[in-house]
């Protein structure tokens, strides 16, 4: 029998009672607020043990979260419960995933920083391509610089964004915010202190 080891590391990181990023939403996403709807339909893409998704769906959302680690998402599951929400989950591998054309009003992709630069650039077209028109990308990521810090994420630069990068990968779409920032973050034992960071919400073309 074979045995996947990225698998049984991501199994093993959220074996833990705690959540591994903690049950609060991410702060860039909760910022975003005012630009969802109840309604909506959210993909949560790397949600992990659901804190995002499930954030998403206490504002009124349909939220699929989506996951490679089967025990990240028995959480996610588990958090939707204590919060009183309903949340979809479905185990998904991004190397294999069908991205549904014009499927979603909003994607939140917060860290999915560990796809490596083809597979990144993958995820950028798929997320393009279920977004509905005039829907929603919400972001938040690793820069390079944050190799220096050391509270969070892979330790491979070339994960990472820079602020150049997504507007390069997303010049198709209506830029409503891009920033970079180095900010104190403190997302449960997995991201936790000053951070390099970069934010993007971009549109889809209504046309």
């Amino acid at each position: 029998m074979t045995t996947n080891p990225d698998l049984d590391r991501w199994n093993q990181r959220f074996s833990g009672e705690d959540y591994l990023f903690g049950t609060a939403p991410n702060a860039f996403l909760v910022s975003q607020r005012s630009r969802l709807q109840p309604g909506q339909r959210a993909l949560a893409i790397a949600d992990g043990e659901g804190r995002n998704g499930v954030w998403l769906a206490g504002q009124g959302l349909e939220v699929l979260s989506i996951d490679f680690s089967p025990v990240a998402l028995v959480k996610a599951q588990r958090l939707a419960a204590q919060q009183g929400v309903s949340l979809q989950t479905r185990r998904a591998n991004l190397e294999r995933w069908d991205w549904e054309p014009e499927r979603f009003d909003i994607v939140a992709a917060i860290f999915v920083q560990f796809a490596r630069p083809e597979l990144r650039a993958a995820i950028f077209q798929g997320i393009k391509r279920t977004l509905t028109p005039g829907g929603l990308l919400i972001l938040q990521g690793y820069r390079p610089e944050q190799l220096r810090y050391g509270t969070g994420g892979p330790p491979h630069a070339e994960n990472m964004y820079t602020a150049a990068m997504l507007n390069t990968s997303f010049a198709d779409f209506d830029i409503l915010h891009l920033e970079e920032h180095d900010s104190v973050i403190a997302e449960g034992q997995g991201h936790h202190g000053m951070s390099a960071l970069v934010d993007l919400v971009a549109r889809k073309p209504a046309g």
